[in-house]
């Protein structure tokens, strides 16, 4: 396809889903799902307009899914209605880990005694394929900040942090392909990869985004109305600066940035809380009913609700050009019996059962428990990941191999979870009382 061509089917794909975007909302399908649609159409599927090679385009697209997955994340930790604590986060971070660590698991088994693939490479296809997604899983996400409905939750802040808590899984995989250094008995990983790259990461993170906001706040009470600050900058600044400094000291910088977000939004609320602002009279309670309607960027005192629309635009933006480019991957071939089992094992065996083992001993209800295991959408991360074990080093055969099956995840994700979200999503608010996060 022509630059021009290209230009007119974004085009005319951005115009029709914004006039049709109210008729939408009342079908049974997601966005993603006709990004995906338009993209088998015009690729080699169908019309074969263009063909998009995720191997040799592995540089380009790593980037794109790098930034994609970092404006997710900051996205979703903007949203997250209440600070760190025990009562409201367990059941999340049981999910992003035990549950994470279950599914690696077996996914794994499943490639090495089923698809025959080498140990490290099933470990490696266990960490690509296991973490949610946090671009693609908006239906099922917190909708606002103000949204403390425990479901979307619960999905949000495990999809927040388990794309992080994916990362040594996927050291380890290609440090048994030996692409990566571990160390005797895995103890480099243990301690370099699994502790300090978790630990750094939420430091730096939670240290950045206190620090971001307590600037702000004591400028904008020193300033008054004489300078404007620009949130929308300030948002993306924080991501750059806290992704690159824990990249640079080798922490995992997807947890950083969902953190940061977290604890900018967070340390804003209090400090609302605490003192009355110079330039808005209103409570902290006001903020946060303003931020449950409609925020005003222009009119918002904090930098988290100033940054979130603009985000959110942004996060649709990559939505769109990363499915239609999935679409354009894909051949008649592409849907081998391997590929559609290992989706199936992942969806209806790995991700109920891990989720149920990871939640034992929780309050969490049956109904809601089968609810998180059905709703693992998997999508950018796991494309992300992909294209960074590509780029260092993983070798041709393997990463055709790989590639082949995480694209049939992905794609079959999109289609099932999809088509599923909205009619499941409302009977399970009518049958059920709607639960809220416990205070903290």
């Amino acid at each position: 396809m022509t630059n021009a061509q290209w230009f007119t089917l974004v085009g005319g794909l951005l115009l029709a889903m914004g006039l049709t975007s109210s008729a939408l909302k009342r079908l049974p399908v997601t966005s993603a799902i006709i990004y995906l649609a338009v993209g088998i159409v015009v690729g080699p599927t169908v019309l074969n307009w263009f063909h998009f090679n995720p191997i040799k385009e592995s540089a380009l697209l790593e980037v794109l899914t790098e930034v994609a997955v970092l404006i997710s994340l900051f996205s979703a930790g903007i949203k997250m209605p209440v600070p760190f604590s025990f009562a409201a986060w367990h059941t999340p971070v049981l999910l992003a880990t035990l549950s994470m660590t279950l599914t690696v698991g077996m996914v794994a088994a499943f490639a090495y005694y089923l698809l025959g693939l080498p140990l490290g490479a099933g470990v490696l296809l266990g960490a690509i394929v296991a973490p949610t997604d946090p671009v693609l899983a908006t239906d099922v996400q917190i909708r606002h900040p103000g949204d403390r409905d425990q479901l979307r939750f619960t999905l949000t802040c495990e999809a927040g942090m388990n794309d992080g808590s994916a990362f040594p899984f996927v050291m380890l995989g290609m440090g048994l392909l030996g692409l990566h250094e571990i160390g005797n008995f895995g103890l480099q990983w243990a301690l370099v990869d699994v502790l300090w790259g978790t630990l750094g990461g939420v430091t730096i993170g939670v240290i950045a985004g206190v620090t971001l906001a307590r600037v702000v706040w004591k400028l904008r009470g020193e300033l008054h109305n004489k300078h404007e600050l620009m949130d929308d900058f300030l948002g993306l600044g924080l991501i750059g600066m806290v992704y690159g400094l824990s990249v640079l000291v080798h922490a995992w910088g997807f947890l950083a940035v969902f953190f940061a977000a977290v604890a900018l939004r967070q340390t804003e609320l209090k400090l609302a809380n605490s003192t009355q602002h110079p330039r808005d009279s209103r409570s902290v309670q006001e903020i946060k009913r303003a931020d449950s309607i409609n925020p005003d960027p222009e009119a918002s005192p904090t930098v988290s609700q100033g940054s979130l629309v603009f985000k959110e635009h942004l996060e649709r933006l990559s939505e769109l050009m990363l499915i239609l480019l999935l679409g354009g991957t894909l051949f008649f071939d592409s849907w081998s019996w391997r590929a559609v089992g290992l989706a199936l094992f992942l969806f209806m065996v790995a991700r109920p059962f891990s989720v149920l083992i990871g939640l034992l001993g929780t309050r969490t209800s049956w109904r809601m428990r089968g609810m998180t295991g059905w709703f693992g959408v998997r999508g950018i991360g796991s494309l992300y990941y992909l294209m960074y074990a590509i780029q260092h080093g993983l070798p041709e055969t393997l990463a055709l191999e790989l590639t082949q099956l995480t694209l049939i995840v992905v794609s079959l994700s999109i289609l099932m979870h999809g088509t599923s979200v909205k009619p499941l999503m409302s009977r399970f608010w009518r049958r059920s009382k709607q639960t809220s996060i416990p205070p903290p």
